[in-house]
């Protein structure tokens, strides 16, 4: 069964770009290096000297001593952070820990990353949480670098943008699910796939009713059985919205109908993703839930990094367990459907409500349950932005603007 596409799937390529070095040592610039996977990009690059090589790091203001730290180990070229005024404080932690090592030229402001992400290198991992990271998304791909995406909201919000810049094979996925996915492509034709199942742990409140959502707390949203995230992805894995947007950024991935992206729970986090084939069988990509294992494979893409992380222990007995996605108590998948279905400023006005209402409850300003249903009451307004014949970065950021100031009001009414 032949699945029919418009575009040339930006994340399906197992051959390496013009200007990429063949089993060579990679340039790598990393934006959101002092995040969660930040610095894991940052151990994988530390542990492997002959395949890569970070020539710039981008990172937010909240922990520059780090930041210092990881640019002069690593000895970056050029280091940058969010906010102009910082630079100063950047500086003399660099200056404090350098002990006779080169000091790395210093940018600062709210264009710093877009400026690293243009640098022109092999690889930029963009690993910055929130829609923010979408003109470094364009930056990136404008200057011809591989894309190592970990900023999905980038790729949800400018999906039209990101596709009409991105080269075949240009950008490679490192959310662990459509890392898996591109794997797990690589074991059949295009035209013989039926189907992808992205997995899901079902967050901290699986099982969970409506009314027992009600009552639950920050502390119990951000503790995640299984992975250690940001907050804005760990409230999003909690609410189910992390896997609707998942199914957006498969579909514009892999230029795979929605109606052909299925969701699975499955609490373990062992199996990543799966594709299923038009003769029946289906490839899983398995590995413990380590992000090393994806950003090592998103970095030296198309060849392997051996010993990223530790393997499947196959000499103990394990149980992996598979349930269907509640989608009456957890609803933000459909939604995120209806979003993808419409297109255009859509997602964009779903993820950035989205965006604005989990930090109205992670200030307590609103209910657990109220997360999603905010996000709905704003997709479905009548009167947001309607989208123009050709979309442009200012069309996005008007739509995200729009939609976190309805957020705003819906969520006091």
């Amino acid at each position: 069964m032949a699945v029919p596409g418009t575009h040339a799937p930006m994340a399906i390529a197992d051959t390496h770009l013009p200007g990429d070095p063949p089993l060579g040592r990679r340039d790598i610039a990393v934006l959101g290096s002092t995040g969660s996977i930040g610095t894991q990009a940052v151990d994988v690059i530390r542990r492997n000297p002959d395949r890569l090589r970070a020539v710039a790091l981008a990172a937010g203001t909240r922990n520059l001593p780090l930041l210092a730290r990881q640019a002069l180990d690593l000895g970056v070229e050029t280091v940058a952070t969010s906010r102009r005024e910082a630079a100063p404080a950047l500086r003399l932690a660099l200056k404090s820990q350098a002990n006779g090592r080169r000091l790395p030229r210093v940018l600062a402001g709210p264009e710093a990353a877009t400026q690293v992400a243009a640098i022109g290198c092999h690889r930029v991992l963009n690993g910055i949480s929130g829609s923010i990271g979408l003109a470094p998304t364009l930056a990136a791909l404008e200057s011809g670098a591989r894309l190592v995406l970990a900023n999905k909201e980038s790729l949800i919000a400018g999906g039209p943008l990101v596709r009409r810049l991105a080269r075949p094979g240009q950008v490679i996925p490192v959310d662990s699910e459509h890392s898996a996915l591109l794997q797990c492509l690589r074991g059949g034709q295009r035209r013989e796939v039926r189907r992808l199942i992205l997995t899901a742990s079902g967050g901290p409140f699986r099982g969970y009713t409506r009314s027992r959502l009600d009552r639950v707390t920050v502390d119990q949203a951000l503790a995640h059985p299984t992975w250690t995230m940001g907050p804005l992805v760990t409230v999003n894995s909690a609410t189910l919205m992390n896997k609707g947007l998942e199914v957006i950024e498969a579909h514009l991935l892999f230029d795979v109908p929605l109606s052909r992206i299925a969701v699975v729970v499955h609490p373990q986090s062992v199996v990543h993703s799966m594709v299923e084939y038009a003769d029946g069988s289906t490839l899983a990509q398995a590995s413990p839930p380590d992000m090393r294992i994806p950003l090592a494979l998103g970095l030296g893409w198309p060849d392997r990094i051996r010993d990223a992380a530790p393997a499947c222990d196959w000499s103990t007995t394990a149980t992996w367990e598979f349930f269907p996605l509640d989608t009456e108590t957890f609803p933000a998948v459909s939604l995120a459907r209806q979003a993808g279905d419409e297109g255009g400023l859509a997602p964009a006005v779903l993820n950035a409500a989205n965006e604005e209402c989990v930090r109205l409850f992670l200030t307590g300003r609103i209910p657990f349950t109220a997360i999603v249903d905010t996000v709905r009451r704003v997709l479905h307004a009548t009167s947001r932005p309607v989208p123009s014949a050709a979309l442009t970065l200012a069309d996005v950021r008007t739509a995200e603007t729009w939609a976190r100031a309805q957020a705003r009001e819906l969520s006091t009414a």
